[in-house]
């Protein structure tokens, strides 16, 4: 298996740096924004953008986790029982601007079934998609607001993601299939 390095820690801190500003810019500061990683990475990832924004802005935005695990649509063909990752939504999401953060965009499955998951704890003012990385070959209308990198890839490659908090160290890889 071939891997290449495509984002090393430099590039993800510019890569997180740059979303929170354009989440900033785009919601007017940070008022009403409640920020909700799906775990593991996407939460973790959630945490730093809140902290960068909270810098900037000088807010302390809510943060927490969104586990999409049960709401997902593959659950009957999975040949082995899902683990339930973590589930926090520190405050009510009725009539907030949701950030739903993930490490890498592939199909869209996962987000929908996070925006799901949402629903069944309130009705937001919006939901608004930031993701490290888009890979594409969307297999549902998703698209995101906020794109560290966007990093064309075949099915045949997968993206990995890297992070110091449960990796020990920051790096997003592609790894090619031998061939």
């Amino acid at each position: 298996m071939k891997t290449n390095v495509v984002m090393d820690e430099k590039a993800i801190e510019r890569a997180l740096s740059r979303i929170a500003h354009e989440i900033i810019e785009r919601n007017r500061g940070g008022e009403r924004l409640v920020i909700l990683g799906i775990p593991t990475r996407g939460y973790e990832l959630a945490r730093r953008l809140k902290k960068i924004i909270d810098e900037i802005e000088g807010t302390d935005i809510p943060v927490g986790a969104v586990d999409a695990t049960l709401y997902r649509d593959d659950l009957a063909i999975k040949k082995t029982q899902p683990t339930l990752k973590k589930m926090d939504i520190p405050i009510s999401i009725d009539d907030r601007k949701i950030i739903l953060v993930d490490d890498v965009l592939f199909t869209g499955r996962t987000i929908r079934a996070g925006m799901n998951a949402l629903m069944d704890f309130g009705r937001p003012l919006s939901i608004q998609l930031a993701v490290l990385v888009d890979r594409g070959h969307r297999e549902l209308p998703i698209k995101a607001d906020y794109v560290g990198k966007n990093i064309p890839t075949s099915v045949k490659e997968g993206v990995k993601v890297r992070i110091k908090e449960t990796d020990g160290v920051n790096e997003v890889l592609v790894e090619s299939a031998p061939r």
